[in-house]
């Protein structure tokens, strides 16, 4: 009880909004993710009984036309083109960022000086210092009453939740390997244009902070461990690649006619690691993978049994229990569409499953959560910090194995 009172006298007052039960919802970017968040916002009161109302006050982008539309098109009460702008606004409580990486780090700082709580898309920086920063400031505003969490969306698929939950109740026993690997070929087709994604300046990295920041934070979430170390390779398979401005009205004439920009991030990472405990643990991430959309993949082995998850079934578990009689033992699928399982209480009858959408409804519904309770951010800046140090030691490792070493021939 003391704990309770100590917390209220030492939280900020709540804003009128906060006291009317609403939290003002502020979002930075309107494009893919964008998309998906106005999605999770949107819905999230709707489908959970929550203890405040998000209420979508203002969407932000520098396009005026673009992000009035955005604006329309997604439910947003407002629309500004300006993110300063957007954290000054009194019907803000809660800025919700979803801009390339070169920009998390500024405005994340800021939205938490100006006090307003902050949900920060992954990876949480383009680099080290700028995630340390960051996590200083988030910090700083803890002790002030708001919050600061990191994106990790798919953390919210059910099946993954529930996997979580197998494993810390011991399933699987001490365990041994955690094996992860990420997807997709959106990049195969040496045409396709450069964008910001490919862009150091901007993405900090290429498939390794696109797609290698979630089974990252996937493995060391599941695991509920750390990585201790890293030795990786990666590789830039396309070079260069036709510039925006002239992709489409040159890519008809001769390759030569059209304006060509260098790519500076990865095509493909590849690494191994070791987690605290001794288990060792192996990733996968390339956007040049021809035939893979969106195929992310993991599987955990312990000394009583496996795991394992493909998002392409994201409703299914398949569950390994070594310790049944080899005679019947073998990979089981377990559904997880049941009440009991995470989330699934607020959505249809079992069997009727989910979709990718919903892992950005179940995270607005935790941000809620988080804000109303006075509890602890999960996943906080400090455990976005952890996953870039990880990308970092990977690029370090991979750029000491840039020199390839001939293998010796048995002849």
């Amino acid at each position: 009880m003391a704990r309770s009172q100590e917390t209220e006298t030492q939280g900020p007052a709540p804003s009128p909004q906060e006291a009317r039960g609403t939290l003002g919802v502020g979002m930075v970017g309107y494009a893919f993710m964008g998309a998906a968040h106005s999605q999770g916002w949107r819905t999230a009161g709707h489908v959970f009984d929550l203890p405040l109302r998000p209420a979508l006050a203002a969407i932000c982008g520098r396009d005026r036309a673009a992000v009035d539309a955005a604006a329309a098109r997604h439910g947003w009460a407002a629309a500004e083109t300006d993110w300063r702008a957007l954290i000054a606004r009194d019907d803000v409580q809660l800025i919700d960022i979803c801009t390339p990486g070169d920009s998390h780090a500024e405005i994340a700082i800021a939205a938490l000086e100006a006090g307003k709580h902050v949900l920060c898309e992954k990876p949480l920086a383009n680099t080290v210092a700028e995630a340390e920063a960051m996590v200083r400031a988030a910090e700083a505003a803890s002790a002030r009453g708001q919050v600061a969490i990191v994106g990790f969306n798919y953390r919210k698929v059910p099946a993954i939740s529930y996997a979580r939950q197998l494993i810390a109740e011991g399933r699987l026993g001490p365990l041994r390997h955690v094996r992860a690997t990420y997807l997709q070929d959106w990049l195969v087709d040496p045409a396709s244009p450069l964008t910001w994604r490919l862009k150091r300046e901007h993405a900090g990295s290429g498939a390794l902070g696109d797609l290698g920041a979630h089974i990252v934070d996937l493995a060391q979430y599941l695991a509920g461990e750390l990585l201790t170390g890293v030795s990786a390779v990666s590789e830039t398979f396309v070079r260069e690649r036709p510039l925006l401005a002239g992709a489409s009205a040159g890519l008809s004439g001769s390759a030569d006619t059209v304006e060509r920009g260098e790519v500076t991030v990865d095509d493909a990472a590849i690494f191994t690691g070791r987690l605290a405990s001794g288990a060792l643990a192996s990733f996968e991430a390339t956007r040049m993978a021809a035939g893979r959309k969106n195929a992310l993949r993991l599987e955990i082995n312990g000394e009583r049994g496996s795991l394992a998850f493909d998002l392409e079934r994201l409703n299914e578990l398949s569950f390994h229990d070594h310790t049944e009689p080899a005679a019947t033992a073998g990979f089981r699928r377990i559904l997880v569409t049941e009440p009991e399982h995470p989330y699934l209480e607020a959505w249809w009858p079992p069997g009727h499953g989910l979709g990718y959408e919903h892992t950005f409804v179940h995270q607005a519904r935790d941000v809620v959560h988080t804000i109303a309770e006075g509890a602890q951010p999960v996943p906080s800046f400090a455990d976005g910090l952890q996953v870039q140090r990880v990308l970092a030691a990977v690029e370090e490792s991979a750029a000491k194995n840039s020199v390839h070493t001939p293998v010796p021939s048995s002849s």
